[in-house]
């Protein structure tokens, strides 16, 4: 019996996000090349939008390239983007087939060029898909988004367009980059790495954290279902006791 029929289905995280972390140490330990690891990483990245799919989970985001990976190699970043928009031409038909919306958040503007057309086409051409959305994290960093948002509803204010004595926390929701996406329930991050990396950092104030030690480029259907069930045998309390969630 395998771990995906010990998921409870009517218990699945609306929004799973994961930080896939090890490409570069998987290529290593194989004696390749960085590239290599990071272009097995995206076999990874096929197998869990697929199987999130089939399972009903309804929001997935991937931590694809943060606002501090601009610092690695320079030939390392090229052979990312160069993925990314390869990626993106070979799963646009894999996103419809499965009715995927794909949606990014970030700092798009830094993309190259080649980069930003090829993700908006995707975009565009699966805007009206239904059954799951997948969020790339693109040039992404949660400090940055949280400071943007800062600006803009100072902005605001200083215009008397909303009313500092309004200002809660759907009002901050509303002006970052997740504005369209629920909270993070399920936060997973791969190869033994226990930090959080300045990703989502407003948004998964309640969510389950999730640690395995495998490689992105070895993770697969079963780490998946590993993940959920660990996630659906914990209590979430968001502050209450247990006696009053019972």
């Amino acid at each position: 019996m395998s771990s995906k029929d010990t998921i409870n289905l009517e218990n699945l995280p609306k929004h799973l996000a994961i930080i896939m972390d090890g490409n570069g140490r998987w290529a290593k330990k194989q004696g390749l090349i960085r590239a290599i690891g990071h272009e097995n990483g995206t076999k990874s990245v096929r197998i869990t939008v697929e199987t999130c799919a089939k399972l009903g989970i309804e929001n997935l985001t991937l931590y694809a390239f943060s606002t501090e990976n601009w610092n690695r190699p320079k030939l390392e970043v090229e052979t990312l983007m160069k993925l990314l928009i390869s990626s993106l031409k070979k799963e646009l038909k894999t996103l419809v087939d499965n009715n995927i919306r794909l949606n990014s958040i970030g700092n798009l503007e830094r993309l190259p060029k080649s980069a930003q057309k090829e993700l908006l086409e995707v975009i565009e051409k699966t805007k009206n898909n239904t059954r799951m959305v997948l969020t790339l994290a693109l040039n992404y960093g949660a400090r940055e988004e949280m400071l943007n948002a800062v600006k803009i509803i100072s902005d605001k204010v200083k215009n008397n367009i909303i009313s500092i004595d309004t200002i809660d926390e759907s009002i901050i929701n509303q002006h970052l980059y997740t504005q369209n996406l629920p909270d993070v329930d399920l936060l997973i991050r791969t190869s033994g790495e226990h930090r959080i990396s300045n990703f989502l950092l407003w948004q998964i104030a309640y969510a389950e954290l999730y640690f395995t030690e495998v490689l992105w480029p070895d993770f697969k259907e079963e780490d998946l279902y590993e993940a959920i069930i660990s996630y659906q045998k914990r209590e979430r309390r968001f502050g209450k006791t247990s006696e009053q969630i019972k």
